[in-house]
């Protein structure tokens, strides 16, 4: 049995006229006759009663045509979705982020990408920059917003800027160097740093050793957090300071102070990561939302 025995079916059920529902078919009628009686004899059962001028459906008939409206029915609908999904107008998309660094850049985009794919959902990932490489590489993640990983860990993965950010240093309203001088990383050198988890994280450590190479003696990272809450509870308990990118003052708001350091270390570099083999139209349709955001 196959969907279009079922559309002859249905047919000729409404027609109650096999000619008429050649003509509605745009097939002829004898061959309509057959599939009608083949199937009637696969089924086993008799599905319409036929008279001088019309036909009518038995009881079995009346039944089947309930369920084979419903099976043709649900059939559109999938081709429907599956258009729809694939002009990138339905379905859904997974995107990871890090909230710390896509504060400004992710509720941009999410308004951007509603206003052009209102049919798709998004469903949001919060998560270390290592769990979206691979989780990218896996397919469980169409598009992550992340802070540029380095060659190694992008490996055949796409990755495009969309925003530089000042590096700060984070501190408690209290704490000395809230003050309004001059900073420079001598003196955040001096201070107990509070970062994110190595495992986690291994980028942000690697920039830290690299922004402190020149040092005799560089800061130690005294407390590792696995997220932007927990890091910003942290400074302000006043348990140390932590290196931050500008953006990060809409998370922390009035609870930590963020001062710029002189003379101004390399930006933090934060953009859109994704395959490029295979990006799906929704998916195209987010990246480019979020370079316009």
């Amino acid at each position: 049995m196959e969907l279009r025995h079922l559309r002859y079916f249905v047919a000729v059920a409404e027609e109650q006229n096999v000619t008429r529902a050649a003509a509605r078919l745009h097939v002829s009628q004898p061959p309509l006759s057959r599939q009608i009686r083949a199937l009637e004899d696969e089924l086993g059962v008799a599905l319409f009663e036929h008279g001088a001028r019309s036909i009518h459906l038995t009881d079995a008939g009346r039944v089947f045509l309930v369920e084979a409206s419903a099976v043709i029915r649900r059939a559109e609908e999938a081709v429907q979705t599956l258009k729809a999904v694939a002009a990138g107008h339905g379905g859904e998309i997974h995107v990871g982020y890090a909230p710390s660094l896509t504060v400004e850049i992710l509720p941009r985009g999410l308004r951007a990408f509603q206003a052009t794919h209102p049919g798709v959902r998004v469903r949001l990932h919060d998560l270390s920059t290592e769990a979206m490489l691979r989780g990218l590489r896996e397919g469980s993640l169409h598009v992550a917003l992340v802070i540029r990983p380095s060659p190694q860990a992008l490996g055949d993965l796409r990755f495009e800027e969309l925003r530089r950010y000042a590096v700060c240093v984070a501190v408690h309203p209290a704490h000395p160097l809230a003050q309004p001088r001059r900073l420079g990383l001598k003196d955040i050198a001096q201070e107990r740093l509070i970062g994110y988890t190595r495992a986690d994280y291994p980028e942000y450590h690697a920039w830290l050793d690299s922004l402190f190479a020149g040092f005799r003696s560089p800061p130690r990272v005294t407390e590792e957090h696995d997220g932007a809450t927990s890091l910003i509870a942290a400074v302000e308990a006043g348990r140390g300071v932590a290196l931050v990118q500008q953006g990060f003052e809409c998370l922390a708001g009035p609870r930590l102070v963020l001062r710029r350091i002189t003379p101004a270390p390399a930006p933090f570099v934060v953009g859109v990561a994704y395959r490029p083999d295979r990006p799906s139209a929704a998916a195209r349709g987010f990246i480019a939302a979020v370079r316009q955001g």
